[in-house]
């Protein structure tokens, strides 16, 4: 019998979740990493830096996605969409471990802001979700659609030689497609433009200052 959870409960989850994201306690991956059977290729230095600041971005672009997925279950009113919120979180953590295990490859580390993002993230999520379940669907269909764009961007940015990183990402835009679908088909309100722009601005930030610190 599964246990229902108050707003209260969620809230508390986020909280935990937050701090463990901060210390790098995070859950063990439910999933293989893709890069698993693909052979490690060594990267001349300008390379090497370059995949490690676009993995950065992207470990901390889960981190992110860890916290709008609490905050909005920790404000949803239908059960339903809190149990898709925390089934997609879910799925994200493999992203998360993936990620951070590239990152350990490349001989580089974690955005030393990343207590940031995931407070901030938390923040907006929490927001969205009082706003009513639409309009919070509406958010996480539009975040996954960016992040879909976004990852397609970074496959092509990537250097020729790491197949590694690229499968992560390939699997990670399947992930990320299969969430906004979700959304979708949950009742996603379509956001306004503004609101979408507003959004793809504050991705732009992040995304600059993660790639370097």
């Amino acid at each position: 019998m599964s246990r229902s959870y108050s707003s209260l409960d969620h809230f508390i989850i986020g909280v935990d979740s937050a701090l463990r994201m901060a210390s790098a306690q995070q859950n063990g991956t439910q999933r293989h990493s893709p890069a698993e059977s693909i052979p490690e290729i060594v990267m001349e230095e300008p390379q090497r830096r370059h995949a490690a600041g676009l993995m950065r971005i992207n470990h901390a672009g889960e981190i992110c996605a860890q916290a709008l997925y609490a905050g909005q279950a920790a404000t949803a009113r239908n059960p339903n969409v809190q149990a898709d919120m925390q089934q997609a979180a879910n799925e994200e953590i493999d992203h998360l471990s993936w990620c951070k295990q590239r990152l350990d490859e490349l001989q580089s580390k974690p955005s030393l802001l990343d207590p940031f993002w995931y407070a901030g993230s938390f923040a907006i999520g929490a927001a969205a979700g009082l706003a009513g379940d639409g309009w919070s669907l509406g958010f996480l269909k539009e975040t996954e659609n960016q992040v879909e764009a976004h990852l397609e961007g970074h496959i092509e940015k990537l250097p020729p030689e790491d197949a590694r990183s690229r499968a992560i990402l390939d699997q990670m835009k399947i992930d990320e497609a299969k969430h906004a679908q979700m959304a979708e088909d949950s009742g996603a309100f379509d956001l306004p433009r503004p609101v979408r722009t507003a959004m793809k601005l504050t991705a732009a930030g992040m995304k600059a200052i993660a790639y370097r610190v």
